[in-house]
């Protein structure tokens, strides 16, 4: 039983993706989420069971309420194994379950990197204390792993970087490359940014570097793609040449039309939207956050990282790659045979049902007492 909130962004695809191989593999799924979000329309064709969990992004007042919904779905399920998403879904999960079903918590970075001050102390004192109640830990990266031991966060860990589905990302041919609307005429060269509009992902760092990059590459164009709680303010502080798509479905088009995709974050575990952009053979440019030197074919990471929450790097970054056409065909050419070396969503769905079997083998799951609150 997968539980998680958020039921949008990357996480969402985490869990879509475990549950299609999971469910190819003859496993039997359900998915506790919330309403909102694609979660539980994306998954509900799979032949798993979705569960309605009604839950918050963050910690508050409704903690006992969700709490007590969560539990009388665990009673009704039973499940063998329990996998927690995010933050919001490890606390509450470990909080309810309490070590009597093996639980496995994957934070999909930290929460206290999200907070400052005394928010950022809590979490740290949290994750310490929850981690007794995760049977294993599981993180996307061992950068990810890195942060949580730096933080006194003692777990029995796994490590299973995230994979993408390479049937669905990858590339096209050059008279498909083109971009999917008419905002974006022909001009000069494509930047894309792809993920949810909100501090973590780093837009207004992006928005901040674009005026230098148009004066250093006149005609380059820029696309952000995706919505969340800073798009307004996001569109307010666009400068010219930089076009929204609000919420999509599929990014794959924009990922296929990109001459440089960019992801500027603050923080990650590892991000998706690399990993699926050089699946569709395109370039990337990112952050040197959590994961990202991971994702990035070893040789390459020195030239295709710059440094976070800094718009200066980040405009030097982009014009030199702009202004290196041919380079920039190399370097999609080279992340995509490493996509497909070392993440395919098929080798993660497979490490992560190795965690459950070895989680099986652990505990008689008949003897297992009821959740109560």
């Amino acid at each position: 039983m997968h539980v998680t909130q958020p039921a949008d962004g990357g996480v969402a695809r985490v869990v879509t993706d475990l549950v299609r191989g999971q469910r190819a593999a003859g496993l039997a799924v359900s998915v506790a989420c919330p309403a909102d979000g694609g979660l539980r329309h994306s998954v509900a064709g799979l032949g798993c069971e979705v569960l309605e969990w009604e839950a918050s992004r963050s910690p508050g007042a409704g903690l006992l309420r969700e709490a007590t919904g969560l539990a009388e779905l665990l009673s009704r399920v039973r499940p063998d194994v329990i996998h927690a998403h995010s933050a919001k879904a490890g606390l509450v999960t470990r909080l309810v379950v309490r070590g009597r079903v093996p639980t496995v918590f994957q934070p999909h970075a930290w929460s206290f990197e999200a907070v400052d001050g005394i928010s950022a102390r809590l979490a740290r004192t949290w994750e310490r204390r929850g981690a007794r109640w995760a049977s294993r830990l599981l993180c996307v990266s061992g950068a990810e792993q890195r942060v949580g031991r730096s933080h006194g966060i003692e777990a029995d860990w796994r490590l299973v970087p995230n994979g993408v589905d390479l049937e669905r990302f990858c590339p096209q041919g050059p008279s498909e490359r083109e971009p999917p609307g008419r905002a974006t005429a022909r001009g000069g060269p494509l930047v894309v940014c792809v993920g949810r509009l909100c501090r973590q992902k780093g837009q207004d760092v992006l928005l901040a570097a674009w005026p230098e990059v148009r004066r250093a590459v006149p005609g380059a164009r820029l696309v952000l793609v995706g919505d969340g709680p800073e798009a307004a303010r996001l569109r307010a502080a666009a400068p010219a040449a930089v076009t929204f798509t609000g919420a999509l479905d599929d990014p794959v088009g924009w990922y296929r039309a990109a001459d440089l995709v960019v992801l500027p974050s603050r923080w990650e575990g590892m991000a998706l939207a690399p990993l699926e952009a050089m699946a569709c053979g395109s370039p990337v440019l990112a952050t040197d956050v959590g994961g990202a030197r991971e994702s990035l074919p070893p040789h390459l990471a020195p030239r295709l990282l710059t440094p976070p929450d800094d718009p200066a790097a980040l405009a030097r970054a982009l014009t030199d790659l702009l202004r290196d056409t041919e380079g920039l065909r190399a370097l999609g050419d080279d992340g995509l045979r490493h996509v497909r070396a070392h993440h395919d969503i098929r080798r993660t769905a497979a490490a992560v049902e190795d965690v459950y079997r070895e989680l099986l083998g652990l505990e008689s799951i008949e003897c297992r007492e009821p959740i109560t609150t």
